[in-house]
């Protein structure tokens, strides 16, 4: 039994409880409003060098238990972590990504259950960056205004044919083909997603319009027979090693004069490593097994090689903070009937996730750019619109 506190804690001057197995209580400064219980006497030498991805690991595992709204939860845990540890960011590591590692990889983390996903998603599931208008509108209306953005950014017409790489759960399929009249032509591979995403299809009778099928990125055609490519979401399971050939793809698929949409995470740092004293390795071991993110200068690198000329370039960062509070929120409204379509551990690397990544997003930590590009015609030609306003103009 721990008669004090570890030198260290003694003078953080936190709004934080430590609860020991023993029922001690300590409190790290004036009204506490998070409490962490420690179950496990090992833990304590951890305390004293609290990384977020050991406190996260204990907290998945059961070691410790948290009192206090997830969010708060988060805040007080990275003013601990950096009280103790300062700023210290993770080195980059080269993953391995070959199509049966990325399978793998995106089995573990979409085909957990449609069901769970359902509980905090928006009714189309569009599992990626929302796009508030206004900043007041509710998680559906800016879902549903993310779709209409990138179809308008894409320059969308009747009968257009759409390349949707990473089609999730088919929202943005549906939307495109049901609001612009597009031919979309989608990409997973997850199955629980694709099996979910064809029933929605054909319940809005849209079979003639879309089609989705279970194959990876590299082993689309290559006869640019696309008028247009979206990609949300999805680039960030490629890997640094795999952006050149991603991008030739993407080349390849459009047809010249036609368009190619990227919209996905970016790091902060040029490097691509992890941020947030072990956040980042958190989400790796966790949650997206494989994920690299590039920094925005590294993709527009690759896509500028691939022979795309990028024509804009937006950040959604702050859009994408409040995307994660819906969710998380969503979420924590919701842990009883969560509890019933996932193990306990999942819920518990879940919870974490979507409030930790809502708190990344608004401190900076990493972004969240969309990417518009065009396959110019040999002259160096194409037809976009001198300005901006056919965007934003009804």
């Amino acid at each position: 039994m721990l008669a004090q506190l570890p030198p260290a804690l003694q003078n953080l001057q936190l709004p934080l409880r430590l609860r020991l197995w023993d029922g001690h209580e300590f409190n790290l400064g004036p009204t506490p409003s998070v409490t962490i219980v420690v179950k496990d006497p090992q833990m304590v030498t951890q305390l004293t060098h609290p990384s977020l991805d050991a406190l996260g690991a204990a907290f998945v595992e059961g070691k410790l238990e948290l009192e206090g709204s997830i969010s708060e939860v988060i805040r007080v845990c990275d003013e601990w972590s950096q009280a103790l540890l300062g700023n210290a960011d993770s080195q980059p590591a080269r993953l391995v990504h070959d199509k049966e590692t990325d399978a793998k990889a995106i089995s573990y983390h979409y085909d957990l259950s449609n069901a769970f996903y359902q509980l905090w998603l928006d009714s189309d599931m569009a599992y990626s960056c929302a796009y508030f208008e206004t900043g007041s509108e509710s998680l559906e209306q800016a879902q549903q205004a993310k779709f209409r953005h990138l179809c308008r950014k894409l320059r969308l017409q009747p009968g257009d044919y759409l390349l949707d790489i990473g089609c999730g759960w088919g929202g943005l399929a549906r939307y495109a083909a049901r609001e612009f009249g597009a031919k979309v032509f989608g990409i997973t591979l997850s199955k629980e997603q694709l099996a979910l995403a064809r029933e929605r299809v054909k319940e809005e009778g849209l079979e003639d319009l879309v089609e989705l099928q279970l194959l990876d990125y590299r082993d689309l055609p290559q006869d640019g027979r696309f008028d247009k490519v979206v990609s949300v979401g999805m680039f960030e399971h490629v890997g640094h090693a795999n952006l050149t050939e991603y991008c030739k793809i993407l080349f390849g698929a459009v047809k010249e004069g036609g368009l190619v949409m990227n919209h996905g995470i970016t790091a902060k740092h040029i490097d691509g490593r992890p941020v947030g004293r072990g956040a980042g390795d958190f989400i790796e071991k966790y949650v997206f097994p494989n994920g690299e993110l590039p920094h925005l200068s590294m993709i527009s690198a690759e896509i500028s090689e691939a022979g795309l000329e990028i024509v804009d370039v937006e950040s959604l960062r702050l859009h994408y903070a409040r995307t994660l509070d819906h969710w998380s929120e969503r979420l924590e409204d919701n842990l009883e009937a969560a509890s019933k379509e996932v193990p306990q551990q999942a819920l518990r690397i879940w919870r974490l996730y979507l409030a930790g990544c809502a708190y990344a997003f608004a401190k900076g930590w990493i972004n969240l750019h969309q990417i518009l590009a065009v396959k110019a015609h040999p002259d160096g030609s194409h037809e976009l619109p001198w300005t901006r306003d056919d965007i934003y103009t009804p």
